[in-house]
Protein backbone atom coordinates (compact mmCIF):
# COMPACT_ATOMS: atom_id res chain seq x y z
CA UNK A 1 0.00 0.00 0.00
CA UNK A 2 1.47 3.51 -0.99
CA UNK A 3 2.10 6.19 1.28
CA UNK A 4 -0.77 8.31 -0.60
CA UNK A 5 -3.25 5.53 0.15
CA UNK A 6 -2.46 5.09 4.04
CA UNK A 7 -3.45 8.82 4.60
CA UNK A 8 -6.20 8.70 2.22
CA UNK A 9 -7.56 6.01 4.32
CA UNK A 10 -6.64 7.50 7.44
CA UNK A 11 -8.20 11.08 6.54
CA UNK A 12 -11.52 8.92 5.67
CA UNK A 13 -11.35 6.97 9.41
CA UNK A 14 -10.35 10.52 11.41
CA UNK A 15 -12.60 12.64 9.60
CA UNK A 16 -12.04 16.05 8.69
CA UNK A 17 -11.17 19.26 10.95
CA UNK A 18 -8.25 19.45 13.18
CA UNK A 19 -8.41 16.51 14.88
CA UNK A 20 -7.24 14.40 11.30
CA UNK A 21 -3.69 15.06 11.68
CA UNK A 22 -3.58 13.97 7.82
CA UNK A 23 -4.28 16.93 5.48
CA UNK A 24 -4.66 14.74 2.66
CA UNK A 25 -6.93 16.00 0.01
CA UNK A 26 -9.92 13.78 -1.02
CA UNK A 27 -11.46 13.17 -4.55
CA UNK A 28 -15.21 13.78 -5.43
CA UNK A 29 -15.79 10.55 -4.71
CA UNK A 30 -13.40 10.09 -0.79
CA UNK A 31 -15.28 13.51 -0.46
CA UNK A 32 -19.41 12.11 -0.91
CA UNK A 33 -18.30 9.03 1.27
CA UNK A 34 -16.96 11.36 3.74
CA UNK A 35 -19.89 13.33 3.97
CA UNK A 36 -21.84 10.25 4.88
CA UNK A 37 -19.51 9.06 7.59
CA UNK A 38 -19.79 12.49 9.07
CA UNK A 39 -23.22 12.93 8.92
CA UNK A 40 -23.55 9.10 11.02
CA UNK A 41 -20.70 9.48 13.05
CA UNK A 42 -19.56 13.11 13.65
CA UNK A 43 -22.52 14.48 16.07
CA UNK A 44 -20.56 16.57 17.79
CA UNK A 45 -19.35 18.29 14.88
CA UNK A 46 -22.86 19.35 14.12
CA UNK A 47 -23.10 17.16 11.34
CA UNK A 48 -25.88 14.47 11.34
CA UNK A 49 -29.71 12.90 10.33
CA UNK A 50 -32.79 14.41 11.51
CA UNK A 51 -35.33 11.36 11.77
CA UNK A 52 -37.11 13.72 9.31
CA UNK A 53 -35.00 15.16 7.43
CA UNK A 54 -34.93 15.21 3.64
CA UNK A 55 -31.33 14.26 3.78
CA UNK A 56 -32.12 10.70 4.77
CA UNK A 57 -33.19 8.94 1.58
CA UNK A 58 -30.34 10.00 0.03
CA UNK A 59 -27.89 9.26 2.72
CA UNK A 60 -29.35 5.72 2.14
CA UNK A 61 -28.32 5.87 -1.20
CA UNK A 62 -24.57 7.50 -1.39
CA UNK A 63 -23.71 4.74 1.58
CA UNK A 64 -25.12 2.02 -0.81
CA UNK A 65 -23.26 3.91 -3.64
CA UNK A 66 -20.07 4.18 -1.81
CA UNK A 67 -19.53 1.05 0.32
CA UNK A 68 -19.81 -2.29 0.33
CA UNK A 69 -23.02 -4.25 1.25
CA UNK A 70 -21.34 -5.61 4.46
CA UNK A 71 -20.13 -2.16 5.07
CA UNK A 72 -23.75 -0.78 4.27
CA UNK A 73 -25.17 -3.01 6.49
CA UNK A 74 -23.59 -1.66 9.33
CA UNK A 75 -23.30 2.08 8.79
CA UNK A 76 -27.90 0.96 8.63
CA UNK A 77 -27.52 -0.41 12.14
CA UNK A 78 -25.74 2.48 13.56
CA UNK A 79 -28.19 5.02 12.05
CA UNK A 80 -30.83 2.93 13.65
CA UNK A 81 -29.18 2.48 17.29
CA UNK A 82 -26.98 6.15 17.28
CA UNK A 83 -29.52 8.42 15.88
CA UNK A 84 -32.84 6.78 16.50
CA UNK A 85 -34.15 6.51 12.97
CA UNK A 86 -36.61 3.82 13.22
CA UNK A 87 -39.14 6.63 11.54
CA UNK A 88 -37.37 6.15 8.56
CA UNK A 89 -38.69 2.53 8.27
CA UNK A 90 -42.17 3.88 8.28
CA UNK A 91 -42.02 5.71 4.86
CA UNK A 92 -41.90 3.05 1.85
CA UNK A 93 -39.89 5.29 -0.31
CA UNK A 94 -36.87 5.06 2.47
CA UNK A 95 -37.55 1.24 3.21
CA UNK A 96 -36.87 0.60 -0.31
CA UNK A 97 -33.69 2.38 -0.18
CA UNK A 98 -31.96 0.06 2.67
CA UNK A 99 -29.89 -3.19 2.45
CA UNK A 100 -31.71 -6.05 3.58
CA UNK A 101 -29.98 -8.10 6.05
CA UNK A 102 -31.55 -10.36 8.86
CA UNK A 103 -31.25 -7.01 11.82
CA UNK A 104 -33.49 -5.23 9.20
CA UNK A 105 -35.70 -7.52 9.03
CA UNK A 106 -35.95 -7.91 13.09
CA UNK A 107 -36.45 -4.24 13.09
CA UNK A 108 -39.29 -4.81 11.03
CA UNK A 109 -40.79 -7.10 12.88
CA UNK A 110 -40.95 -5.13 15.60
CA UNK A 111 -42.00 -1.96 13.84
CA UNK A 112 -44.78 -3.68 12.40
CA UNK A 113 -47.00 -2.15 14.53
CA UNK A 114 -46.49 1.14 13.94
CA UNK A 115 -46.32 0.98 10.60
CA UNK A 116 -48.86 2.85 8.43
CA UNK A 117 -50.76 -0.17 5.47
CA UNK A 118 -48.46 1.74 2.82
CA UNK A 119 -45.75 0.98 4.41
CA UNK A 120 -46.63 -2.76 5.71
CA UNK A 121 -46.54 -4.41 1.91
CA UNK A 122 -43.14 -2.82 1.77
CA UNK A 123 -42.42 -4.49 4.28
CA UNK A 124 -43.33 -7.86 3.56
CA UNK A 125 -41.41 -7.81 0.69
CA UNK A 126 -38.18 -6.70 2.16
CA UNK A 127 -38.84 -9.73 4.84
CA UNK A 128 -39.03 -12.11 1.92
CA UNK A 129 -36.23 -11.28 -0.05
CA UNK A 130 -33.91 -11.66 3.38
CA UNK A 131 -36.03 -14.99 4.34
CA UNK A 132 -35.68 -16.36 0.62
CA UNK A 133 -31.76 -15.79 0.95
CA UNK A 134 -31.36 -17.40 4.11
CA UNK A 135 -33.54 -20.39 2.80
CA UNK A 136 -31.11 -20.61 -0.33
CA UNK A 137 -27.96 -20.27 2.07
CA UNK A 138 -29.20 -22.39 4.68
CA UNK A 139 -32.01 -25.13 3.82
CA UNK A 140 -29.62 -27.61 1.76
CA UNK A 141 -26.81 -27.89 4.88
CA UNK A 142 -29.74 -28.55 7.11
CA UNK A 143 -31.57 -30.99 4.93
CA UNK A 144 -28.30 -33.14 3.93
CA UNK A 145 -27.79 -33.18 7.84
CA UNK A 146 -30.79 -33.60 9.36
CA UNK A 147 -31.49 -36.67 6.76
CA UNK A 148 -28.05 -38.20 7.14
CA UNK A 149 -28.31 -38.26 10.42
CA UNK A 150 -31.21 -39.85 10.93
CA UNK A 151 -30.48 -42.81 8.14
CA UNK A 152 -27.06 -42.95 10.56
CA UNK A 153 -29.40 -43.22 13.72
CA UNK A 154 -31.99 -45.31 12.10
CA UNK A 155 -29.76 -48.12 11.13
CA UNK A 156 -30.55 -51.40 12.41
CA UNK A 157 -27.80 -53.03 13.82
CA UNK A 158 -29.23 -56.26 14.74
CA UNK A 159 -31.53 -57.31 11.74
CA UNK A 160 -33.08 -60.35 10.15
CA UNK A 161 -31.53 -62.07 7.62
CA UNK A 162 -34.89 -60.70 5.31
CA UNK A 163 -34.05 -56.69 6.92
CA UNK A 164 -29.97 -56.58 6.09
CA UNK A 165 -28.72 -54.39 3.94
CA UNK A 166 -26.01 -56.53 2.06
CA UNK A 167 -24.48 -53.21 0.13
CA UNK A 168 -23.49 -51.64 4.02
CA UNK A 169 -23.05 -55.10 5.48
CA UNK A 170 -20.49 -56.47 3.00
CA UNK A 171 -18.41 -53.22 3.51
CA UNK A 172 -18.52 -52.87 6.57
CA UNK A 173 -16.92 -56.44 6.74
CA UNK A 174 -14.47 -56.14 3.99
CA UNK A 175 -11.48 -56.62 6.78
CA UNK A 176 -12.73 -60.10 7.28
CA UNK A 177 -12.23 -61.16 3.97
CA UNK A 178 -11.18 -64.90 3.54
CA UNK A 179 -9.05 -65.81 0.75
CA UNK A 180 -8.87 -69.25 0.55
CA UNK A 181 -12.97 -69.45 1.30
CA UNK A 182 -13.33 -66.58 -0.96
CA UNK A 183 -16.02 -64.98 1.20
CA UNK A 184 -16.60 -62.11 4.19
CA UNK A 185 -17.73 -63.25 7.19
CA UNK A 186 -20.13 -60.77 8.64
CA UNK A 187 -19.20 -59.85 11.89
CA UNK A 188 -21.12 -56.81 11.89
CA UNK A 189 -24.31 -56.86 10.12
CA UNK A 190 -26.65 -53.59 9.29
CA UNK A 191 -29.89 -53.44 8.76
CA UNK A 192 -32.54 -51.03 6.72
CA UNK A 193 -34.23 -48.42 9.03
CA UNK A 194 -37.23 -49.02 10.56
CA UNK A 195 -40.30 -47.64 8.98
CA UNK A 196 -41.71 -44.71 10.86
CA UNK A 197 -43.83 -41.66 10.23
CA UNK A 198 -41.67 -39.86 12.26
CA UNK A 199 -37.89 -41.22 13.77
CA UNK A 200 -38.08 -37.81 15.88
CA UNK A 201 -39.73 -34.67 17.59
CA UNK A 202 -38.71 -31.63 17.18
CA UNK A 203 -39.39 -28.71 18.95
CA UNK A 204 -38.14 -25.23 19.17
CA UNK A 205 -39.29 -22.89 22.12
CA UNK A 206 -37.85 -19.66 21.20
CA UNK A 207 -37.97 -16.26 23.64
CA UNK A 208 -39.42 -14.00 21.41
CA UNK A 209 -38.10 -10.50 24.10
CA UNK A 210 -36.14 -7.36 22.30
CA UNK A 211 -33.20 -9.25 22.83
CA UNK A 212 -33.86 -11.95 20.87
CA UNK A 213 -34.36 -10.82 17.84
CA UNK A 214 -31.89 -12.00 15.29
CA UNK A 215 -32.44 -15.72 16.77
CA UNK A 216 -36.40 -15.01 16.08
CA UNK A 217 -35.49 -14.94 12.76
CA UNK A 218 -33.17 -17.93 12.12
CA UNK A 219 -35.52 -19.97 13.82
CA UNK A 220 -38.42 -19.31 11.89
CA UNK A 221 -36.11 -19.95 8.70
CA UNK A 222 -34.80 -23.13 10.07
CA UNK A 223 -38.15 -24.17 11.83
CA UNK A 224 -39.56 -23.94 8.16
CA UNK A 225 -36.85 -26.30 6.50
CA UNK A 226 -36.97 -28.80 9.34
CA UNK A 227 -40.82 -28.90 8.53
CA UNK A 228 -40.77 -29.98 5.14
CA UNK A 229 -39.24 -32.93 6.07
CA UNK A 230 -41.46 -36.01 6.38
CA UNK A 231 -38.66 -37.92 8.76
CA UNK A 232 -39.36 -35.52 11.73
CA UNK A 233 -42.02 -33.93 13.17
CA UNK A 234 -41.16 -30.07 13.56
CA UNK A 235 -43.39 -27.93 16.29
CA UNK A 236 -42.11 -24.01 16.48
CA UNK A 237 -43.32 -22.30 20.14
CA UNK A 238 -42.78 -18.60 20.28
CA UNK A 239 -43.56 -17.04 24.17
CA UNK A 240 -42.98 -13.99 25.70
CA UNK A 241 -45.30 -13.57 29.00
CA UNK A 242 -47.91 -16.05 26.59
CA UNK A 243 -47.13 -19.10 24.75
CA UNK A 244 -48.23 -19.27 21.02
CA UNK A 245 -47.74 -22.51 18.66
CA UNK A 246 -46.72 -21.47 14.69
CA UNK A 247 -46.04 -24.85 14.22
CA UNK A 248 -49.32 -24.93 11.85
CA UNK A 249 -47.79 -21.95 10.09
CA UNK A 250 -43.91 -23.67 9.10
CA UNK A 251 -44.94 -23.70 5.59
CA UNK A 252 -44.57 -19.82 4.95
CA UNK A 253 -41.69 -18.89 7.45
CA UNK A 254 -42.39 -14.71 6.07
CA UNK A 255 -46.17 -15.61 7.89
CA UNK A 256 -43.92 -16.85 10.77
CA UNK A 257 -42.14 -13.74 11.67
CA UNK A 258 -44.54 -11.90 10.92
CA UNK A 259 -46.53 -13.73 14.16
CA UNK A 260 -44.05 -13.15 16.12
CA UNK A 261 -44.39 -10.47 18.94
CA UNK A 262 -40.83 -8.87 19.52
CA UNK A 263 -40.56 -7.56 22.55
CA UNK A 264 -42.29 -8.07 26.26
CA UNK A 265 -41.48 -10.10 29.09
CA UNK A 266 -40.59 -13.52 29.31
CA UNK A 267 -42.67 -16.19 31.47
CA UNK A 268 -39.65 -19.52 29.95
CA UNK A 269 -41.22 -22.06 32.45
CA UNK A 270 -44.73 -21.58 31.26
CA UNK A 271 -43.01 -22.09 27.60
CA UNK A 272 -41.36 -25.28 28.78
CA UNK A 273 -44.54 -26.65 30.43
CA UNK A 274 -46.53 -25.99 27.11
CA UNK A 275 -43.72 -28.10 25.25
CA UNK A 276 -43.93 -30.54 28.05
CA UNK A 277 -47.57 -30.94 27.45
CA UNK A 278 -46.87 -31.55 23.83
CA UNK A 279 -44.30 -34.68 24.18
CA UNK A 280 -45.26 -37.77 23.15
CA UNK A 281 -42.34 -40.10 22.95
CA UNK A 282 -39.84 -38.62 25.18
CA UNK A 283 -36.91 -40.24 24.18
CA UNK A 284 -37.46 -39.52 20.56
CA UNK A 285 -37.75 -35.67 21.54
CA UNK A 286 -35.54 -33.28 21.10
CA UNK A 287 -36.29 -29.42 22.19
CA UNK A 288 -34.41 -26.80 21.85
CA UNK A 289 -35.19 -23.50 24.03
CA UNK A 290 -33.69 -20.65 22.38
CA UNK A 291 -33.73 -18.14 25.15
CA UNK A 292 -30.80 -15.69 26.89
CA UNK A 293 -32.53 -17.44 30.10
CA UNK A 294 -33.64 -13.68 31.78
CA UNK A 295 -36.66 -15.51 33.31
CA UNK A 296 -39.40 -13.59 34.45
CA UNK A 297 -41.61 -16.38 35.71
CA UNK A 298 -40.32 -19.20 38.35
CA UNK A 299 -36.98 -20.11 37.99
CA UNK A 300 -37.48 -23.20 40.52
CA UNK A 301 -40.73 -24.29 38.60
CA UNK A 302 -38.38 -24.11 35.40
CA UNK A 303 -35.44 -26.12 36.67
CA UNK A 304 -37.84 -29.01 38.21
CA UNK A 305 -39.41 -29.29 34.89
CA UNK A 306 -36.09 -29.60 33.23
CA UNK A 307 -35.03 -32.45 35.59
CA UNK A 308 -37.88 -34.27 34.87
CA UNK A 309 -37.64 -33.82 31.04
CA UNK A 310 -34.01 -35.13 30.60
CA UNK A 311 -35.43 -38.06 33.49
CA UNK A 312 -37.88 -38.91 31.10
CA UNK A 313 -35.23 -39.13 28.45
CA UNK A 314 -35.90 -35.74 26.47
CA UNK A 315 -32.78 -34.10 24.45
CA UNK A 316 -33.16 -30.77 26.06
CA UNK A 317 -30.70 -28.07 24.86
CA UNK A 318 -30.66 -24.43 25.27
CA UNK A 319 -29.16 -22.26 22.95
CA UNK A 320 -28.01 -18.86 24.57
CA UNK A 321 -28.68 -16.91 20.99
CA UNK A 322 -28.91 -18.27 17.25
CA UNK A 323 -27.44 -15.19 15.38
CA UNK A 324 -24.45 -14.16 13.68
CA UNK A 325 -22.96 -12.41 16.75
CA UNK A 326 -21.28 -14.57 19.23
CA UNK A 327 -20.99 -14.12 22.96
CA UNK A 328 -24.56 -13.09 24.09
CA UNK A 329 -25.88 -11.51 27.30
CA UNK A 330 -26.89 -14.10 29.23
CA UNK A 331 -28.24 -15.27 32.79
CA UNK A 332 -25.25 -17.24 34.11
CA UNK A 333 -26.45 -18.40 36.94
CA UNK A 334 -29.77 -19.94 35.65
CA UNK A 335 -27.48 -21.39 32.75
CA UNK A 336 -25.02 -22.97 34.69
CA UNK A 337 -27.91 -24.63 36.76
CA UNK A 338 -29.61 -26.04 33.56
CA UNK A 339 -25.94 -27.51 32.50
CA UNK A 340 -25.80 -29.31 35.76
CA UNK A 341 -29.04 -30.74 35.38
CA UNK A 342 -27.90 -32.04 32.07
CA UNK A 343 -29.01 -29.23 29.92
CA UNK A 344 -26.20 -28.23 27.64
CA UNK A 345 -26.40 -24.22 27.40
CA UNK A 346 -24.34 -22.10 24.86
CA UNK A 347 -24.33 -19.64 22.26
CA UNK A 348 -24.75 -21.37 18.70
CA UNK A 349 -24.26 -19.50 15.03
CA UNK A 350 -26.44 -20.11 12.30
CA UNK A 351 -23.83 -22.09 10.25
CA UNK A 352 -23.34 -24.58 13.02
CA UNK A 353 -26.92 -25.38 13.78
CA UNK A 354 -27.68 -27.91 11.03
CA UNK A 355 -24.32 -30.02 12.34
CA UNK A 356 -25.72 -29.41 16.06
CA UNK A 357 -29.10 -31.11 14.81
CA UNK A 358 -26.95 -34.07 13.81
CA UNK A 359 -25.38 -34.56 16.26
CA UNK A 360 -28.39 -34.40 18.61
CA UNK A 361 -30.24 -36.83 16.45
CA UNK A 362 -26.94 -39.21 16.65
CA UNK A 363 -27.47 -38.76 20.33
CA UNK A 364 -24.15 -37.31 20.73
CA UNK A 365 -22.72 -35.54 23.97
CA UNK A 366 -23.93 -32.19 22.92
CA UNK A 367 -21.74 -30.38 25.60
CA UNK A 368 -19.12 -31.88 24.56
CA UNK A 369 -19.78 -31.34 20.76
CA UNK A 370 -20.01 -27.25 21.48
CA UNK A 371 -16.83 -27.67 23.35
CA UNK A 372 -15.08 -28.93 20.40
CA UNK A 373 -16.98 -26.15 18.20
CA UNK A 374 -15.55 -23.21 20.41
CA UNK A 375 -19.06 -22.04 20.90
CA UNK A 376 -19.80 -19.76 24.36
CA UNK A 377 -20.68 -22.37 26.72
CA UNK A 378 -22.56 -22.06 29.85
CA UNK A 379 -20.35 -24.46 33.05
CA UNK A 380 -22.38 -26.11 35.27
CA UNK A 381 -21.89 -24.95 39.09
Amino acid sequence: MSADERQRRWRLILGAGEADGVGASLSADDAAMDRALSALYDQQRGAGLGASSPNVPRWLGDIRKYFPSSTVRVMQRDALERLNLQRMLLEPEMLEAVEPDVHLVATLLSLRGVMPAKTKETARLIVRRVVDELLAKLANPTRQAVLGALNRSARNRRPRHNEIDWNRTIRANLRHYQPEYRTIIPVTRIGYGRKRSSLRDIILCIDQSGSMAASVVYSGVFGAVMASLPAVRTRLVVFDTAVVDLTEQLDDPVEVLFSTQLGGGTDINRAVGYCQAQITQPTETILVLISDLYEGGVAKELLKRAANLVGAGVQFITLLALSDEGAPSFDHGLAAQLAALGVPSFACTPDKFPDLMAAAINRQDIAQWAAEQDLVTARSQ
